[in-house]
């Protein structure tokens, strides 16, 4: 698991993450919520998460609050 914080959210139901380390935003969308509702998240929250590789990209899955 990697951890980051997230630094946006959306009203459309996503957001990305920033990871340390990385130049690059990591996004994610409430579909990939693990153990939290979307409408908890804040800008500012740790969260963990794992990292895969989709059509446009890598993004977050499985992330949750740290």
């Amino acid at each position: 698991m990697q951890k980051g914080t997230i630094i946006r959210l959306t009203d459309k139901g996503y957001g990305f993450i920033s990871r340390e380390g990385e130049k690059k935003d990591l996004f994610f969308h409430s579909n990939e919520l693990s153990g939290t509702e979307y409408s908890q998240l804040r800008e500012g929250d740790a969260v963990v998460f794992e990292v895969a590789d989709g059509q446009k990209g890598p993004y977050a899955t499985k992330v949750s609050l740290a």
